[in-house]
């Protein structure tokens, strides 16, 4: 198996799931991540972790930007399956990088797809894209203003955003906009050269080994504020924005079964489903009573640029199809384990620096 981003929260769970299975797993990265978004985003940490647990794991380090690195890397390589996890992961920071964003995610997804498509024609792609591929078209559904959230007005929707959901005519960012060129180009890689293929259009994906921060990671970096007592910064919709979060244990259980039995240029719309939404408000009271400390934080009057004030994903498309799988995680023991995880880091942190 040949994962990218091997490193971050996503990669790193499907080499572990995966080397535990018996696997054996090349990890793509180049810890980008520390580029895009300091030392808070760095990924190396995570890299030696599996390095040092997983015997059947071996990292690469290799920047997918780099079309002729790619394509001789992959020519010597015979993978069943490629799990793409890499990208530029931030809205405001696509703004201001415009050519790494759309050189990691569309051109790097590019020539992934056709690398794989000379080579190993009959592996299987799993492109982790992102609900971001609807820009601001869900704030366009009829929403009821809640004590701590915005919710759904109409019944249609309850189970939340189908993957049949418009994605033009919207504001994505240019963060959007590249992974909308890269879910497509995947779909088309499946119909067009037969490779099976599958988009998993993400909500809010989390986990423990997420190196949270402030123009990425939601969750994770919520709770590491809270725990290091740092101001978290609302940014705007009153903090009654909603996101449906699934652990990233349990979508790498969801590529394990794709892989199984893979289809041709399939997308779903991969999130917590509405038992794991939370508002940002509702967050901060969660892991309020998980460490025993006040949220500190400031509003700020102004959305993110194609933010959406309510997204959750329907989960029942792939529930159809892979009736084996379903959320294992709730909001609470994802919180915990998040919660735990820094306190892990912040130890191992203090305890390098007083040796």
């Amino acid at each position: 198996m040949l994962v990218t981003g091997s490193s971050g929260l996503i990669g790193s769970e499907v080499v572990k799931k995966f080397c535990e299975d018996g696997w054996q797993v090349l990890g793509v990265d180049n810890n980008m991540r520390a580029d895009f978004f300091g030392t808070g985003g760095d990924t190396r940490w995570n890299q030696e972790r599996l390095k040092e647990n997983y015997m059947n794991f071996k990292h690469v380090e290799l920047d997918i930007r780099n079309r002729k690195d790619v394509l001789a890397f992959m020519e010597g390589i015979k993978p069943e399956a490629v799990v793409h996890t890499a990208a530029q992961p931030s809205h405001d920071l696509a703004a201001s990088r415009p050519f790494d964003d759309f050189d990691t995610n569309a051109v790097g997804t590019l020539n992934l797809l056709e690398s794989t498509r000379r080579f190993f024609p009959e592996a299987v792609f799993v492109h982790l894209s992102t609900n971001k591929v609807y820009g601001d078209a869900p704030n366009n559904l009829r929403l009821v203003e809640n004590d701590t959230r915005w919710d759904y007005a109409d019944a249609e929707y309850q189970s939340g955003i189908k993957e049949n959901f418009t994605i033009d005519q919207s504001k994505h960012s240019l963060f959007g906009a590249s992974k909308v060129a890269a879910d497509i180009m995947v779909q088309e890689y499946g119909r067009y050269f037969n490779i099976p293929t599958c988009c998993l259009r993400g909500g809010c994906l989390t986990g423990p080994n997420h190196s949270g921060v402030e123009l990425h990671g939601f969750l994770s970096y919520l709770i590491k504020c809270n725990l290091e007592e740092k101001q978290y910064n609302i940014f705007g919709y009153k903090g009654k924005q909603v996101r449906d979060n699934i652990h990233s244990y349990d979508v790498t259980r969801f590529i394990d079964e794709f892989i199984k039995a893979p289809r041709v240029a399939e997308v779903y719309n991969i999130g917590g489903g509405r038992d794991n939404s939370i508002s940002i408000l509702e967050a901060f009271s969660l892991i309020e009573s998980i460490s025993g400390k006040p949220m500190n934080f400031e509003y700020v009057d102004k959305n993110r640029e194609g933010d959406h004030m309510c997204y959750i994903s329907d989960l029942s498309k792939m529930k159809n199809h892979y009736p084996n799988w379903d959320i294992t995680k709730n909001l609470q023991s994802t919180f915990e384990e998040i919660y735990q995880s820094w306190l892990d880091r912040k130890s191992k942190t203090f305890a390098s620096t007083t040796i």
